[in-house]
């Protein structure tokens, strides 16, 4: 079902595209508990890659051998669920602080929305689960960027619309990187895969939802509180990209740990490059160009879905 955009000089109004029934009730056939796809005999195979090479570029850095790359991308791997846990540590609080002050006003809304974030916690726990099983595999330690309650506090702290477009980005950003990359790659370790799926089908609904949440925050909204919103998007895109150059420092040194080899300076220079690029890329650019996120800024503001497209690339 598609909606309609209706802009004037001072207000945007925007129809609804999906319902929170049909949300609710997709959500709730596909409900899978984390005992059932982590744990026993469901064990990472750490002879193999995790993550497709559009995300991890590790195949750029020629002066690595393959088992360097294996090793690299295992990294990336780690990094990639480890920050996908941080994230979803602030859109709990964020879903519900959305949701709280209508509960009496449409049970279907209320209880989407309260799915939305006890499956948020959810795949939180899954990924603990993962980085417990990755630290005792993988052997040698992986820094990653946080704490979450700094990390969430900074990006909760801006506009409510804002914070939504880029949960929104996340959101659709997830559902690219499984079906676009991960779901075909049979070379990949079958459990990651598996981890992958599982978190996709649940997030299919949290893109709809959090479609429904722009909404509803820029629903009335006149175009100068529009681009503001727009404005800390942007800041906080500048505030994950700041966080994402330090996490490749910490891939390098970890890679280094778990390979005993020290780089050369001008090899460092290449890996940082490289590595920081792709995290751009997956932690935001796949994002910002995925045509579900690109027709609501459309739909919102053609003017601001121009930005988005013009800063893109940066990001690619």
């Amino acid at each position: 079902m598609l909606g309609t955009t209706v802009i004037n000089k001072t207000e945007v109004s925007i129809s609804p595209v999906y319902d929170y029934r049909d949300t609710l009730d997709a959500s709730l056939k596909v409900n899978w508990r984390v005992e059932d796809i982590i744990g026993g005999d469901k064990k990472l195979d750490f002879s193999k890659r995790f993550m497709p090479e559009s995300l991890a570029r590790v195949e750029q850095l020629s002066f690595l051998n393959d088992d360097e790359k294996r090793i690299l991308n295992q990294i990336r791997a780690n990094t990639y669920l480890t920050i996908f846990g941080i994230v979803e540590e602030f859109i709990v609080p964020f879903v519900l602080d959305h949701v709280r002050p209508s509960l009496d006003e449409d049970d279907d809304r209320v209880r989407a929305f309260l799915q939305f974030a006890s499956e948020e916690v959810k795949h939180i726990q899954l990924f603990k689960r993962f980085c417990e099983e990755f630290k005792e595999g993988f052997g040698s330690e992986c820094k990653v960027i946080g704490p979450a309650s700094d990390i969430g506090n900074e990006i909760l702290s801006h506009d409510p619309l804002s914070v939504a477009l880029v949960i929104l980005l996340i959101e659709w950003m997830t559902q690219e990187h499984y079906l676009g990359s991960i779901k075909d790659d049979n070379e990949l370790d079958p459990q990651f895969r598996s981890l992958m799926k599982n978190h996709w089908i649940e997030e299919a609904q949290h893109a709809k939802l959090d479609t429904r949440m722009v909404e509803s925050l820029a629903g009335g909204l006149d175009m100068a509180a529009i681009e503001k919103a727009v404005d800390g998007f942007f800041d906080i895109g500048g505030f994950l990209d700041s966080g994402l150059k330090q996490q490749t420092e910490f891939d390098l040194e970890a890679f280094e740990l778990a390979t005993g080899r020290t780089l050369t300076p001008a090899e460092r220079q290449k890996f940082i490059e490289v590595q920081h690029q792709a995290n751009r890329y997956t932690f935001v650019g796949s994002g910002m160009v995925h045509p579900k996120f690109l027709q609501t800024l459309d739909r919102i503001s053609p003017d601001q879905r121009k930005r988005i497209d013009e800063a893109a690339p940066v990001f690619g």
